[in-house]
């Protein structure tokens, strides 16, 4: 079974652990204060922070990401704003990760669904898909198998070029949430 280190401790971190682990998956949580001091003991590391964090938590762990699967879910939206991204134009946060990562497997996943839609496993009558991207298949497959397990679906959505994609829909989910145009137990799901 695969074993996941989550970075963070907020609705998303604590949704998508509590999913994983109701798959059959180990997982840990290192908390904000335990950043650089708490070991990365999983197989893959998923970043369940704010966008502006990444750096920090980065620099803190250095090369210990080297060999690792490195979940990206943030989406770099300008919070002050909510009117664009903060990438360049055509990147994606998942995309600069994996430049100062060279030797882990970025993946992004997780930014096109809200807490409430991973606990519950569904999105109105639909069940709840984690869209994928990444130039690891083995990675891919291994991220994919984890969520299925735990009764959601998954879908390969390409390589890593498609987080700017993904992060195009979460940034669009996230201003109608925020502008009450949807709820936070609703937004976008793929009927298959």
């Amino acid at each position: 079974m695969t074993t996941f280190t989550i970075i963070g401790t907020g609705s998303m971190a604590n949704a998508i652990g509590g999913v994983l682990a109701s798959g059959g998956s180990t997982v840990d949580y290192i908390a904000k204060d335990q950043v650089g001091t708490a070991p990365l003991a999983g197989d893959v590391v998923i970043l369940a922070v704010p966008f502006p964090a990444v750096d920090s938590i980065l620099a803190a762990y250095g090369d210990a990401f080297d060999g690792k699967v490195v979940v990206d879910i943030t989406n770099p939206l300008n919070f002050e704003t909510f009117d664009s991204l903060v990438v360049p134009a055509g990147s994606s946060a998942a995309a600069e990760i994996q430049a100062k990562l060279p030797q882990a497997q970025v993946l992004k996943a997780f930014n096109t669904n809200f807490a409430a839609t991973l606990a519950a496993k569904s999105v109105g009558e639909l069940l709840t898909t984690v869209l994928v991207a990444g130039d690891s298949a083995e990675a891919k497959a291994t991220l994919v198998a984890a969520v299925e397990a735990a009764g959601l679906g998954a879908i390969d959505a390409g390589a890593l070029v498609r987080a700017h994609e993904l992060e195009a829909i979460g940034f669009a989910q996230l201003t109608l949430a925020v502008s009450e145009k949807i709820g936070w137990t609703g937004g976008f799901a793929v009927q298959r």
